[in-house]
């Protein structure tokens, strides 16, 4: 690992003739402390690339100076091999965040998990992919998260809440161990959004709001399936965790209302929405002259300051040559990451991760992609 300072001046430095090779060290180290906090700084990991082999070397040397900075997950990058232990080192980070979020007292907020599910499957945001397989690998780690959030006595009681009943469906077929049954109800956002209703005095507002073309899809239902197991599994009470997968990204806007009333309907409980696009939500993808009710609710509740905080974040930055990665683990501050491939020999190409940016607030995606910018031009 290496870092950059800059503006910095340096004065020159006479040292007394008794001062010990340590005792200047510890000097130094102070005097960069206290200047830190007023200079911006550049922080740069390197991974290896060897072209004879598939395997990354990571360096595990640490410096004091960034040991509260998480560094990105190993091959996420478009220019190494990608790394099968992905799922599990997001779902260690996660873990990690929502044991410092149960910790604080903001703990019953709604929070949000961002990542691109794709990388479980070497592809980036430039390849093709399908609505379908982007729920399923969102269904399942959400799934096998399930056991490391609930082990807390704050989310012993967790309800997994997946899109639609057919997703319930498919999640009790292909996950039947006792591990991940007992961890959590799996039910739905339609019948989440139900139980509050039913069991919670919220005036007119507390309703659920069914997608476009429900009642036409519930009469069929009750045509053909007459005798049909419920999807869900019966909420007898109120959770102390609300795990919402995947809502309203493919599927219907709806999804993004009645999450809002699920997590209002229960002060007590927090709420983590995984991969759920709230970034289109808030940055107005979707029209208000076209979608005036999401509008409402994007205003009062995902837009609102502080009203979603953000656990774990990963977002790729691309643009003009430049890459990186808008990266944030609660409670760090936001990083902005800049990958370059640096050519050593023309067997050997090193990953370099240079932070070029942090900041305690979220940076907008401009700025974000501007810091890249910068970084490659220097």
């Amino acid at each position: 690992f290496r870092f950059k300072l800059h503006k910095l001046k340096l004065l020159p430095l006479t040292l007394p003739p008794t001062m010990t090779t340590m005792t200047m060290i510890l000097v130094l180290m102070s005097l960069l402390l206290l200047i830190l906090p007023n200079h911006s700084f550049h922080f740069t990991n390197i991974r290896s690339i060897s072209k004879s082999t598939s395997s990354i070397g990571t360096s595990t040397t640490t410096t004091t100076l960034f040991a509260q900075l998480s560094s990105l997950p190993r091959g996420i990058s478009p220019f190494e091999s990608k790394s099968t232990t992905l799922p599990q080192e997001f779902r260690s980070a996660a873990t990690k965040a929502w044991n410092a979020a149960v910790s604080s007292a903001t703990s019953n907020s709604c929070w949000e998990i961002e990542f691109p599910p794709l990388l479980f499957q070497g592809k980036s945001q430039f390849d093709d992919f399908d609505n379908i397989s982007e729920l399923n690998l969102n269904r399942d780690w959400c799934i096998e998260w399930l056991p490391s959030i609930t082990k807390t006595a704050s989310s012993s009681n967790t309800w997994l809440v997946l899109p639609d009943a057919k997703e319930c469906e498919i999640a009790k077929e292909e996950w039947q161990g006792q591990r991940y049954r007992d961890a959590a109800k799996f039910t739905t956002i339609e019948e989440a959004t139900k139980y509050y209703c039913a069991n919670t005095s919220g005036g007119s507002s507390n309703t659920y709001t069914k997608p476009w073309g429900a009642t036409v899809s519930d009469g069929m239902k009750q045509l053909f399936a007459k005798d049909a197991v419920p999807a869900s599994d019966e909420l007898m009470e109120a959770p102390s965790l609300h795990l919402v997968c995947q809502p309203g990204n493919g599927g219907p806007v709806e999804d993004w209302i009645n999450v809002e009333q699920i997590h209002n309907n229960n002060n007590d409980c927090p709420t983590i929405i995984v991969n759920g696009a709230l970034d289109k939500v808030r940055d107005g993808y979707y029209p208000a002259v076209f979608f005036p009710a999401l509008a409402q609710t994007t205003n009062r509740f995902y837009a609102k300051p502080n009203q979603v905080q953000t656990l774990f974040y990963l977002r790729p930055l691309s643009d003009k040559g430049a890459y990186g990665w808008l990266f944030r683990v609660y409670p760090e501050p936001w990083q902005v990451i800049s990958q370059t491939v640096v050519e050593k020999n023309p067997d050997k190409k090193m990953v370099q991760d240079q932070v070029v940016y942090t900041s305690d607030e979220r940076p907008s995606f401009a700025t974000a992609l501007q810091k890249i910018q910068e970084a490659v031009a220097v």
